[in-house]
């Protein structure tokens, strides 16, 4: 087996060669079936390769949160401006009508609560690929503890959403959950995202670091940024606009769009930067223009 001990650092990581396209738009995911291609064209816009992911699946740790006490009255409207709904199987049952068509990621893992100090202690399967196909998931959703306690546990489970995906056709998103003891560093991002790719998740969700070119081009397949804490409207703009930059394929953001003054504002401005190449003072343009409609 490989041993740690004596490893040379990376440092070649070919920023000025393209990945192959192996036929496919997708990075490195040309070789799957035409039933995980289908729902990835589905995840992913074909014309930009890129992806904006509204994330409200913050309820199943937290329960009610700022802007999700009603699920169906800030979400459901925000529909029209994304590509894809990460969400739990009860919360979209419950409040998303069944008539939109955005893809739809299912978050597939339970956790502990932050009732619980260590929320890195490990997770487990929350919702199998039969539950996945009746919500006609495109995808489902998979956290990781890389380097936390539960470490082990959690990349079982997403080894074993892995063969269940594989056998119908559903894409794995491995999610690089980060823990209080865990720094987010270029060097933890590097190891995390590699590692869920290796064990067969067919896009990946981190956070962005600096040097996160480095992290992309050392991840086989397309990865996409988390949106994290709240933050000022043109700071979220910008920090999705440099990761898009230096080749993140899209955005999962939840509270910066349903926490802001104006979310349908903000998803439309994130659309902005993701799918049509605007810079952040561009789009943020865009985000003032739809407050001040709304008066």
């Amino acid at each position: 087996m490989a041993d740690a001990i004596g490893n040379k650092a990376a440092h070649d990581y070919h920023l000025d060669v393209p990945a192959p396209e192996q036929g496919f738009f997708a990075k490195g995911l040309g070789h799957g079936d035409w039933g995980a291609k289908n729902r990835l064209s589905r995840l992913f816009n074909p014309k930009s390769g890129n992806t904006v992911m509204l994330a409200f699946d913050h309820g199943y740790i937290m329960g009610s949160t700022a802007g999700l006490e009603r699920i169906d009255v800030t979400i459901a409207p925000l529909c029209q401006y994304t590509d894809v709904l990460m969400g739990t199987r009860g919360a979209i049952r419950a409040c998303i009508p069944p008539t939109v068509h955005n893809a739809i990621c299912l978050r597939a893992t339970h956790d502990a609560s932050v009732l619980i100090d260590d929320m890195s202690t490990g997770n487990g399967l929350g919702a199998d690929m039969e539950a996945a196909i009746r919500m006609n998931a495109a995808a489902v959703a998979m956290q990781c503890f890389i380097g936390g306690a539960g470490e082990a546990q959690s990349l079982e489970t997403l080894c074993r959403a892995v063969d269940a995906g594989e056998r119908y056709g559903i894409p794995v998103l491995g999610v690089t959950a980060v823990g209080k003891e865990m720094a987010r560093t270029t060097e933890y991002f590097l190891l995390a995202t590699r590692i869920l790719a290796e064990l067969g998740a067919s896009f990946v969700k981190t956070y962005y670091c600096d040097h996160f070119e480095k992290v992309v081009s050392a991840c086989p397949v397309p990865i996409v940024i988390a949106g994290g804490k709240k933050l000022p409207e043109a700071e979220a703009l910008e920090m999705a606009y440099r990761a898009i930059s230096d080749g993140a394929r899209g955005v999962d953001m939840g509270r910066n769009i349903f926490q802001s003054e104006c979310p349908a504002g903000m998803a439309q401005a994130i659309a902005k930067v993701v799918h049509e190449g605007y810079t952040a003072a561009q789009a943020y343009e865009v985000y003032q223009e739809v407050l001040h409609s709304q008066g």
